[in-house]
């Protein structure tokens, strides 16, 4: 019964979202308040229904009920509760509702915070926000639908896929999907601006917190995934540039140049055909990937679905939004006059770098992803593009940025002298130049890669604590700090986080070390300083797999410092295996193991690594969000402040 009033309530929805994406925008074209008013009531209504929908789903995963199709598909009994939970999400159909509940969310969140709003302008952004959630309930109804029942229910089901089984894969997509939809309500407001023909400071300030929240969650989703990959798939690395992972990095790379922009079009009324722009097509990827992720384009561990007709709905959906957004933009180029000029030393130039090379690399990552599937469909040509080519072609850009930036973040805005920003830098330089010249010394011989990253990291971490300092004042009073605004802070933060990270990747890229060998039982062997042992290795039965687990001791001068348990394991039901590796993690390096098969001879397989750094990169990425909160915390930036203005503390320069 549930289930019925959970496809019941999803059909609900649907229609609710016909209403919506309609009735105010025609209200908002005769300016009839009335009509314009149904937009609010009408987006909470629809997030409620969708709520319900996907509560009813959850709620038959939980209970195991195997009449319903895509429980039996991804779940079964001895399943782990936790297991049974994100079996939800775990699937094509599930996840799709997933992804139909966020972008409700986001456009009830609208309409909830968006009392500052104009009236019409609101009533047009929830319609466009609406009119996208009627194509994927179409989607969803039509192709995909969570609720279809089997006539004779089985005993059991087949299980999810092992690989999901984790509580890293657990929450990735939610958070994953927060930041993806989430970019829909910044493609709703650039499209409701271009029918408004309204593109101006306050609209560059409703939109900014938005668009931090979405990089905010992509940046923990891209996170989450990242560490997932590096502790469960077993091959010891953190990014493969996979199709999928590039689906959601290129968003990522969008929505940090949206949210630099936005900050011109809010401060200095610039950029707003380029701001327009960039909202359109960080969406318009966001769709690229649920497309590349369900359509069996591309292979992947990470994709859903490998159903073309469902693709080509997806590809109709992507190109009718992004098509038409951008057909809009053209037509209503000439209502988004620029206002405020600048000089070529400026902030606002600096963000302009900053754009052009996220928005470069951006294209370098779409191209690497797509050219094998060009290749062949216009070539007959089969190839890969693997990391290689991403390292190469994409690494060029991350350095220059990071040079950048600091450099950026403390110029004036309008106009600004470079050589006084560049002088309070020179500490910041010269203590990145000695890490560098530290680490080429320490790696004589080995790839520049390593010290380069340092240098940057450092650069970064530093730049941000000089521009936090010059913010006490010349006499240096730094109890001025904690009056500055959150955003403030938030900036920091993040630019500091982008700098951990950096040195993270540099430091596991170039100093890692590896070793693979077969192991015997009570036969130490070394690795860099460190002396493992294979003590044993046990069959081990797990809630819904069995186990073969390795006892691995690691010793560093002769006293034990880590003891490890790699494992094997099946799961029969799914009739799969999967690699779980056993890491020793450390502030400085971790080590990492992962156990094989056993050989004829009685010895065991046995695969480690020595990587350096390696905790640094999530611990970035960490930093980096909770700038993103730091700042969204500042309530200038938050949609329900409205037009308010907050002063800086006096003596201290205004964000």
């Amino acid at each position: 019964m549930v289930t019925e009033l959970g496809h019941f309530a999803l059909i609900l929805a649907f229609l609710v979202a016909i209403v919506q994406s309609i009735v105010p925008l025609v209200g908002a074209h005769k300016r009839w308040p009335g009509w314009m008013a149904v937009a609010e009531p009408a987006a909470t209504v629809q997030f409620l229904l969708t709520a319900f929908s996907f509560a009813a789903l959850t709620y038959a995963f939980v209970i195991s009920d195997f009449s319903l199709r895509l429980v039996w598909l991804n779940s079964h009994s001895a399943k782990p509760m936790l297991y049974k939970i994100s079996g939800v999400w775990g699937n094509h159909e599930g996840s799709m509702l997933l992804w139909v509940l966020i972008l409700t969310l986001f456009g009830a969140m609208a309409a909830w915070f968006g009392k500052g709003l104009p009236p019409t302008l609101r009533a047009r952004v929830l319609a466009v926000q609406s009119a996208v959630a009627v194509a994927f309930f179409a989607f969803i109804l039509f192709t995909s639908n969570p609720f279809l029942r089997l006539a004779v229910p089985p005993f059991d089901g087949q299980d999810l896929n092992p690989l999901l089984q984790d509580p890293g894969l657990a929450f990735h997509p939610p958070f994953l999907y927060l930041g993806y939809v989430g970019l829909s309500i910044c493609f709703s407001f650039a499209v409701a601006a271009l029918i408004e023909g309204r593109v101006d400071a306050a609209w560059g300030r409703w939109v900014r917190p938005w668009t931090l929240a979405a990089w905010t969650f992509l940046t923990i989703g891209i996170a989450l995934g990242s560490w997932w990959a590096y502790y469960e798939l077993g091959w010891g690395g953190f990014w493969f540039w996979d199709p999928v992972e590039n689906a959601s990095f290129m968003p990522w790379l969008l929505a940090a140049a949206l949210l630099h922009s936005a900050i011109v079009v809010e401060k200095r009324e610039a950029l707003k055909s380029w701001t327009i722009l960039l909202a359109i097509l960080a969406f318009g990827f966001s769709l690229i990937g649920t497309f590349i992720v369900r359509s069996g384009l591309l292979t992947s561990v990470h994709a859903f679905a490998n159903d073309p007709e469902r693709g080509v709905f997806i590809l109709m959906i992507m190109v009718f939004f992004t098509g038409g957004a951008l057909t809009l933009f053209a037509w209503r180029a000439s209502v988004m006059e620029a206002k405020g000029i600048f000089g070529v030393a400026s902030r606002e130039s600096a963000i302009v770098a900053n754009n052009v090379l996220l928005a470069v690399s951006c294209f370098v990552v779409f191209v690497g992803t797509m050219w094998p599937v060009v290749a062949e469909m216009f070539f007959d040509t089969k190839l890969s593009v693997g990391a290689p080519f991403f390292n190469m072609a994409f690494t060029p850009f991350m350095v220059l940025l990071g040079l950048l930036l600091p450099i950026g973040s403390m110029l004036s805005w309008k106009r600004a002298k470079v050589g006084r920003t560049i002088r309070q830098l020179v500490p910041a330089f010269i203590l990145g130049v000695l890490i560098l010249g530290l680490f080429w010394t320490m790696q004589t011989g080995k790839s520049l890669l390593g010290p380069v990253g340092m240098f940057l990291g450092v650069w970064l971490l530093a730049g941000a604590v000089i521009d936090l300092l010059n913010r006490t004042g010349q006499k240096r009073d730094l109890s001025r700090l904690w009056r500055l605004p959150r955003a403030d802070w938030g900036k920091a933060t993040a630019h500091i986080g982008l700098g951990v990270t950096m040195v993270g990747i540099a430091g596991l890229m170039a100093w890692q070390e590896e070793d693979i060998r077969v192991a015997k039982v009570g036969e130490p062997f070394t690795v860099g300083s460190f002396e493992l042992e294979l003590m044993g290795v046990n069959d081990v039965r797990g809630p819904n797999y069995y186990s073969t687990m390795g006892d691995v001791i690691v010793r560093r001068d002769g006293e034990q410092i880590a003891f490890l348990q790699p494992e094997k394991r099946d799961y029969p039901v799914a009739q799969m295996p999967t690699t779980e590796a056993a890491i020793d993690y450390r502030f400085l390096r971790d080590i990492y193991v992962v156990i094989g098969d056993e050989q004829a001879d009685g010895g065991w397989v046995i695969r480690t690594y020595i990587k350096p750094l390696a905790n640094w990169i999530w611990a970035g990425s960490i930093l980096m969000a909770l700038g993103g909160f730091l700042s969204l915390s500042d309530r200038r930036y938050r949609v329900a402040a409205g037009e308010k203005k907050v002063r800086a503390p006096q003596g201290v320069p205004a964000e």
